[in-house]
């Protein structure tokens, strides 16, 4: 069996301006503050000798690929990134950046933020762009009836509110 994977698609390039802002500072913060901290330790472990079974050396060697990795794909990320900070033209439907209330058939009201694949945490209530349910939700208008098909079977919401910072 082989051990290729394809690559994860990339998802929707949109962002907002605080997603972005978080982008950058872990960028910073790995380039700047823990790549100098973790290239120090691996030089001081190779200053002791044997590298082959210099468990501070071999670790720190890991470490440092791994925020190079991140480094990388930040950069990367960041280049193709479109940052909408505008509200839309008709905030009366639902678009990228709004908070949406949503109601379902027992009166059950949640409450969630349509964001960008970088930056979606459902313990903040912010839900991707690419989520099946923030898909079904783009471009509906106040009142309108949205269903998803989740795992358990189809769900029915109702929008009861749209807002947009």
């Amino acid at each position: 069996m082989s051990r290729y994977r394809p690559p994860r698609t990339a998802g929707t390039p949109l962002i907002t301006p605080e997603g972005e802002a978080r982008l950058r500072a872990e960028l910073h913060e790995l380039w700047n503050v823990r790549r100098p901290q973790v290239t120090q330790a691996v030089s001081e472990a190779a200053a002791l000798g044997d590298r082959s079974e210099n468990a501070e050396y071999i670790y720190g060697k890991k470490m440092l690929r791994e925020i190079d990795s991140r480094v990388r794909f930040l950069r990367k990320r960041l280049e193709n990134l479109k940052v909408v900070s505008e509200r839309p033209a008709d905030p009366s439907k639902v678009y990228f950046g709004a908070w949406v209330t949503l109601e379902d058939d027992d009166g059950e009201q949640v409450r969630y933020r349509i964001v960008g694949p970088d930056e979606f945490d459902v313990k903040l209530n912010q839900i991707s762009i690419d989520a099946p349910l923030a898909r079904a939700l783009v471009g509906k208008p106040l009142d309108a009836e949205v269903s998803v098909h989740t795992p358990t079977g189809e769900k029915h919401w109702y929008i009861v509110e749209i807002n947009y910072p």
